[in-house]
Parts: structure tokens; C-alpha cells; sequence
């Protein structure tokens, strides 16, 4: 993967001292949550780019979250707007019964 990482995305945006989550919107309708926290991990990114070549659709393009400590519904595709939010929104997945915070170390799928 290659991209950009979750904290220099921070670093830009600078979220308001109140934000404690990041919602991912996808062109599809599809949401997904973390806590802010997450973001800021050393290996979370938004990728653009796999094996040096750029995301084809099939695989998130033209960006996508890379959150390798959780779960893989928390790795969005197709993202076009990240919102920071002072109130947790559960997502899509998150909607039907599974897990909000997806731990796979915890085995965190199902609430």
C-alpha cells in the first residue's frame, strides 16, 4: 500500500479539540467509524496507490482506509469526504449488530 498516513491527515485537517471519531463516507453509501485515536496509529492510512500503481475501483479507488488493526469493515473504499465528529455514528456494519470498535484480538465481530 501507499498513501497517505492517518496522523499527517490529521495534521492538515486539525480537527476541532471536541472531535473523538472519524466517520468514512464512500461514494457507494457505505460509513464506517473509529475513535480518533485510531487514526493517528503508525500503520493506518488512506491509500491511493497498491504495488506502485494506482487503486483500480475494484480495490477502493480512488482512496481508501488501511486500518490493519481492526477488522477489515473498517477499511472503507471508495472514500470522498472523512468527517470528525464530536459524537460517535455508527456505520453500515456497525447498523446490523457487528462490533463498533472490531479488535480482532478481542474477537470483537458481533456487539
Amino acid at each position: 500500500w501507499d498513501g497517505v498516513s492517518g496522523a499527517h491527515i490529521l495534521a492538515l485537517a486539525k480537527p476541532l479539540p471536541e472531535a473523538r471519531h472519524v466517520i468514512f463516507h464512500s461514494y457507494d453509501g457505505y460509513t464506517t467509524n473509529i475513535k480518533i485515536e485510531v487514526m493517528s496509529e503508525p500503520n493506518m492510512m488512506l491509500a491511493h496507490s497498491w504495488e506502485g500503481q494506482p487503486l483500480t475501483r475494484e480495490h477502493g479507488a480512488p482512496v481508501r482506509a488501511i486500518v490493519p488493526s481492526w477488522y477489515f469493515w473498517k477499511s472503507a473504499k471508495w472514500i470522498k469526504r472523512i468527517e470528525f465528529s464530536a459524537s460517535d455514528k455508527p456505520g453500515f456494519w456497525e447498523e446490523r449488530g457487528y462490533h463498533n470498535e472490531a479488535d480482532p484480538w478481542a474477537e470483537q465481530r458481533y456487539w
